[in-house]
This record gives structure tokens, sequence and C-alpha cells, in this order.
């Protein structure tokens, strides 16, 4: 595989599995995904292409990326929880590398037996899980049916349904793409004054606009936040921490569809109750 070349699901598990080490054994879909690209090396211009632009802002990468975890999980080599952390197996500690062809010959096997239709032979990437076709509706409500100024007024209750005060946004052309302001409080204590700029975006924001972002608030507040339907470049989030810098957190789409599920706005969980018997317990009376 050459840098110029998009890298296939199943070439993406060792370097995940390799990044998930080199995290600590377990990390966030946005950790796991920027060590991934990072050690693989991949161009600005293959992680910029989108899987699927008339649907989704969701990268052909980051789409990729989802299978080569949902195939490793049901090989046994990863976990995840409900707050989104995947994690390694015992079974994956214990391993240097896995036979990617092996994976994806026993889950389509696994999954034969499950949902026993006929699939192409060649098919890499099926249908989503629910997980992910809840985040590319969601996605296509934020980039086709809010227009920018409904955008910036969810941007505004979000802020202020996690702590924000004084949350105004302005909005002004000409203002280095600053869109509002706020006062970030850090336990009732603490305070800090927070410029943001919100991107209704498929693309991937790249290190130039963080730039830009960054110059135009030099000297007006404490922090950025840089909030967008859709990525950032690995360059971005480079610039983003630079040394010296004012820092600039990001929040791309991934991280903005959980916020809004973790603060139920347009977003409603249903829990359906599972009821099991645990056979072991009655046997150790």
């Amino acid at each position: 595989m050459t840098n110029a070349a998009m890298p296939t699901f199943d070439e993406l598990m060792n370097p995940l599995l390799q990044a998930l080490r080199l995290l600590g054994g377990s990390g966030s879909i946005e950790e796991i995904y920027a060590k991934t690209v990072e050690l693989v090396g991949l161009p600005d211009d293959i992680l910029a292409q989108l899987h699927d632009p008339e649907k989704s802002s969701q990268t052909e990468v980051g789409y990729r990326m989802a299978w080569a975890r949902t195939y490793l999980r049901k090989y046994g080599l990863l976990d995840n929880s409900s707050r989104g952390v995947w994690s390694l197996t015992e079974k994956a500690k214990s391993l240097d590398s896995v036979d990617s062809s092996e994976v994806v010959k026993f889950v389509r096997a696994l999954d034969k037996q499950e949902t026993p239709k006929k699939r192409p032979p060649d098919e890499t990437t099926r249908e989503l899980s629910e997980e992910e076709r809840w985040k590319d509706k969601l996605s296509a409500v934020l980039t086709q049916r809010l227009d920018p100024a409904g955008f910036e007024r969810l941007v505004q209750r979000i802020l202020r349904e996690s702590g924000f005060i004084h949350v105004e946004v302005t909005g002004r052309t000409g203002d280095g793409g600053i869109d509002g302001k706020g006062i970030a409080r850090i336990n009732g204590f603490m305070s800090f004054h927070v410029l943001f700029q919100c991107k209704r975006y498929k693309g991937s924001v790249g290190s130039s606009e963080i730039r830009d972002f960054r110059g135009a608030m030099v000297g007006r507040a404490d922090k950025g936040l840089f909030i967008t339907t859709g990525s950032f470049t690995p360059a971005a989030v480079k610039e983003a921490t630079r040394d010296g810098a004012p820092p600039i957190d990001l929040v791309d789409g991934d991280e903005l569809a959980e916020k809004l599920k973790e603060l139920a706005l347009g977003i409603k969980t249903e829990l359906v109750e599972r009821i099991s018997v645990d056979e072991s317990w009655f046997e150790s009376i």
C-alpha cells in the first residue's frame, strides 16, 4: 500500500491495533482515527475524500476504519463501551499482529450464520451499524436542512446547555470567521472567555482555516472553539495545539453528534430491557 492509495478496511486493521497499543490499550474513536492515519501516513487529499457526499459528512477513511473496528470486535480483539471508548481485549494483547484475511473470513462466516441472505462475494462494506446510521441521518439534517443561521443557534444552545454563560452569536462578515462568543465557567469559580466558529460542512477543515481563526481571536479571548459537522485534517489538529499559540479546541461531526445525544437535543435514546438467566449463579448456590 502506498501513501497515495486509499487503504481497504482490512488493510487498516493492524495499524488500528497498533494505534490502540500506543494509546495505552484504549481510546476514543477520534483518538484511534488520528493515531491510525498518522501511522499509515495518509496524505490530506486521501483523508478529505467523503464516503457519500450526498448523504453524509463521514470521510471514506473514517467509514472504512469503522468497519475495521467492527470486524476486529466480532473477531474478539476489540471491546467498545456505551461511551464510545474502544479497547483491546486480552486476546489482542497477546498478539503482535493479525491475519486480516482470516479476520474477514471468520466474520463473514459468522454474519452468514446470523443473517443468511445473499451478498456479493467481493463486498467489503455492508449496511451500517445502528450507531452509524443515526449519525449519518443527523449529519444530513445538519448539513441539508439547517441553514447557517440555524446551525449557529444550535451551537449557541449546545454551549448554554454545557454550562457556558453570556453566549452570543455575532456572525459578522469580515470578522475572521468568528461566529460568536461566550464565557465557560469552571466549577463556579474560574471562567474563560471563548470565541467560537461553527462550520456546517461536509469536508475536512484544514490547517489554514485554523490559522485564520486564531489570527482573528488573538488578544480577544482566552480560548477558541471550532465546531464542524465535518472533520479535521491531521495538519489542522496539529495547528490547533501548536506550542506557544492560543489554544483552540476542535469538535468534529462525530463529537458533535455525541454531545447532542448526551444533552438530548434532537436525539432520543430508546432503551430496550433485555432479561437473561445466569445459570452459573444458580450453580454456585
